[in-house]
């Protein structure tokens, strides 16, 4: 996120883990930035608002996801649906495929 997108979204590849070499989980967390000062201190502050955290899980090394339901429009287009679901589960496959972020 910089000064002028206050909307990000952080990613972290989880797995595999010690128990299944083929579990992937790639958390997925959406928010909004908002910078502030604190005047007692005079230092800028920093706080994350609206902060949204989905967990995608694959148990086949990241070749397929599957998601738990959501309830945030992740799109934009004024409904909660399959397009939402099919973005975030595409965002982590792609994600989970980069071997170097």
């Amino acid at each position: 996120m910089s000064f002028f997108n206050r909307r990000g979204i952080f990613l972290q590849k989880l797995g595999p883990t010690i128990v299944d070499q083929s579990e992937v989980l790639v958390s997925l967390q959406f928010a909004l930035k908002e910078n502030g000062r604190n005047a007692e201190n005079s230092l800028e502050t920093t706080a994350l608002l609206d902060s949204t955290v989905l967990i995608a899980s694959s148990n086949d090394g990241g070749r397929t996801f599957s998601l738990g339901n959501i309830n945030k429009d992740i799109d934009g287009d004024g409904d909660i649906d399959a397009d939402d679901k099919a973005k975030l589960l595409a965002l982590a496959k792609a994600y989970a495929n980069i071997s170097t972020p």
